[in-house]
C-alpha cells in the first residue's frame, strides 16, 4: 500500500507541478520558446488543449492550467482519503471539504516550491553559466518576486542578497500552509 501512494504521489505532483509552472510562466509572461517551455508545453497540451474549450483564459491568466492542477490535486487526495477507508467516521460532505482544503493547501505549497526551486536555479546560474538557456525563464519567475525586495535591500558589493531573503520569505509562508 505504501509504494502505491508513493507511486501516485509522484505522477500526481509530477503533473500538478507541470501545470501550476505552465500556468505560472503564462501569467508571469515567461517565453515558451526555450526548452523548459517547450517540455511543458508538450507534456501538458494532453489535458489543456480540451479544458481550453470549456475554461477560457480570462484576465491574462490560463486557467485552463490551473484548473487541470486543481483536479490533479483533487483526485489524488480522494484516493488518499479513500484509501484511509473507515478509520474516517464522517458525513460526505465534510469528506468533500477534507479533499478540497488538502488539494488546495497542496497547490499553494507546490507553488511556493517551484518559485523557491527557480530562485536557487536562477542563484547558481548567475554564479556558473548566466548565459544558460534555463537563465532567463528562471529570472522571469522570479522577478516579480524579486524586484520589490531589491527596492528595500540594494546590493551589497555586487553581491544580490534578494534571492536569500524571498526564500527565507517563502519558507515562512511554507510555515503558515
Amino acid at each position: 500500500m505504501q509504494a502505491i501512494t508513493f507511486l501516485l504521489d509522484a505522477v500526481a505532483s509530477f503533473f500538478c507541478t507541470l501545470f501550476l509552472l505552465r500556468f505560472l510562466m503564462q501569467a508571469m509572461r515567461v517565453s515558451f520558446a526555450g526548452q523548459i517551455g517547450d517540455f511543458v508545453v508538450k507534456l501538458t497540451n494532453w489535458a489543456i488543449k480540451p479544458l481550453r474549450r470549456f475554461i477560457p483564459g480570462l484576465g491574462g491568466f490560463d486557467w485552463a492550467s490551473l484548473i487541470a492542477a486543481l483536479g490533479v490535486q483533487l483526485a489524488f487526495s480522494g484516493i488518499l482519503l479513500g484509501l484511509a477507508g473507515p478509520s474516517i467516521n464522517t458525513d460526505g460532505g465534510t469528506l468533500a471539504l477534507m479533499v478540497l482544503w488538502f488539494a488546495l493547501r497542496a497547490l499553494l505549497r507546490l507553488a511556493v516550491y517551484i518559485f523557491i526551486g527557480a530562485l536557487i536555479l536562477q542563484a547558481v546560474l548567475s554564479w556558473i553559466n548566466p548565459y544558460s538557456p534555463l537563465a532567463a525563464p528562471a529570472y522571469q519567475l522570479t522577478r516579480p518576486i524579486l524586484d520589490p525586495i531589491r527596492r528595500i535591500i540594494p546590493t551589497i558589493s555586487g553581491i544580490d542578497l534578494s534571492p536569500l531573503v524571498a526564500i527565507l520569505l517563502l519558507q515562512v509562508v511554507l510555515m503558515f500552509l
